[in-house]
C-alpha cells in the first residue's frame, strides 16, 4: 500500500481544519508543523465571542464586490494563518512549516492560486516560519520559502491582492 506524502498528509489536516470554517466566501484551514509534529491549527472565523458569517448569513465584501486579496479591514474573519499562529509560541514555531488550504464553498473546489494575504504574510514572517505550503489540488502543491516574502516587498511597491 502507498503512503501518501507528509506535505499531502498536513494539508489533509489543514483541509479538514476548513470544515470549521465560518466565513461564506472562503474557507480556509491551516496547520503549523514543526520537526514533524503538529505545532497549532486554525481556521478562518469571527472572533470568538462576535457574530459569524454564516450566522449572519452575509458576507459585506461579496456585497461590495470586493476582489480578492484587498480591503480586508472590511472582513469580520480572523484568518486562518492569523489563527495558527496566535495559538502557538513563537519558539515553536521558528524554523517550522505553515500548510494552507484554501476551498471556494461556491463550487467546493480548491481556491485557485491561494496565496497569504499581505496582512498574514507579515504574521508568518515576524512568527519565524520558515516555509508555507499551498494545496493546488488534492495531490499537488506549491512551497513559498518565506524569505522570498521579505525579499520581494509587495508593500513597496504598491502591488495588490493575489
Amino acid at each position: 500500500m502507498k503512503r501518501i506524502d507528509k506535505n499531502n498528509y498536513y494539508l489533509d489536516m489543514a483541509e479538514a481544519a476548513c470544515e470549521r470554517s465560518t466565513c461564506l466566501r472562503r474557507k480556509w484551514g491551516a496547520v503549523i508543523v514543526k520537526d514533524d509534529e503538529i505545532v497549532s491549527t486554525g481556521y478562518n472565523g469571527a472572533p470568538r465571542g462576535r457574530a459569524n458569517c454564516t450566522d449572519l448569513k452575509k458576507c459585506i465584501r461579496e456585497e461590495l464586490n470586493v476582489p480578492r486579496g484587498e480591503r480586508y479591514e472590511l472582513c469580520r474573519s480572523v484568518h486562518a494563518e492569523q489563527n495558527a499562529i496566535i495559538s502557538a509560541s513563537r519558539r515553536d514555531m521558528i524554523g517550522s512549516t505553515l500548510y494552507i488550504v484554501g476551498i471556494d464553498p461556491k463550487t467546493n473546489g480548491y481556491v485557485e492560486n491561494s496565496m497569504s494575504c499581505s496582512m498574514c504574510k507579515r504574521f508568518i514572517i515576524n512568527s519565524g516560519i520558515a516555509k508555507v505550503v499551498f494545496r493546488d489540488t488534492k495531490t499537488k502543491y506549491r512551497e513559498v520559502p518565506v524569505s522570498d516574502w521579505i525579499e520581494n516587498d509587495e508593500s513597496v511597491n504598491g502591488t495588490k491582492g493575489y
